[in-house]
């Protein structure tokens, strides 16, 4: 990796790391939020994001997760690959099967039997990021890997790879000098 990932941990720090009690979508209240939209939907965080982890996908066709936290990742990776001369597509995991149309849970020009690199912002219990896992296997993907952000350390990691899967993380909470407060 490069110094983009240094300066993406300086922009996390700086624009999506917010102190102060917040309860978390598992209803467990913490004393930090991190907020990755505020760098991931923000143009120099896409692009660092594309940076770092586009060099992250092996001999993936396709990366992607569960909307919304994994949207605008997958699409700056896909972006970036593009620019590198490497190129991976992106894909969409509804949260539930499209009720019209034609009714897919997954979107995006993946192809059948695609090798995936499953993407999240911020990995707490491991919810999102497994049900991504099970839609993508469902319809006869396999996973390669799966990157996220930042591990809250919560057990979610654990879970993730007690299911045999490799998860690369690239920051944890210390990166950005933030301490849970015991209960």
């Amino acid at each position: 990796m490069n110094g983009y990932k240094d300066e993406l941990r300086d922009y996390l720090k700086e624009k999506a790391v917010v102190i102060g009690e917040v309860t978390l979508s598992s209803g467990e209240k913490s004393n930090y939020y991190i907020d990755c939209r505020k760098v991931t939907l923000d143009a120099k965080g896409a692009f660092l994001i594309g940076e770092v982890l586009s060099d992250m996908l092996e001999d993936a066709d396709a990366v992607g997760g569960l909307t919304l936290g994994a949207d605008p990742i997958a699409t700056a990776v896909s972006m970036r690959s593009y620019e590198k001369g490497r190129p991976v597509s992106a894909f969409l995991v509804r949260k539930g099967m499209k009720a019209h149309g034609m009714m897919k849970r997954i979107e995006g020009p993946i192809q059948p039997n695609s090798k995936v690199v499953i993407v999240d912002d911020v990995i707490t219990k491991g919810g999102s990021v497994v049900e991504a896992i099970e839609a993508v296997e469902a319809e006869g993907h396999r996973v390669l890997k799966v990157v996220c952000l930042v591990d809250r350390e919560q057990g979610g990691s654990e879970i993730i790879r007690g299911k045999g899967y490799n998860l690369e993380v690239l920051f944890t909470p210390a990166d950005f000098g933030v301490v849970a407060k015991s209960e």
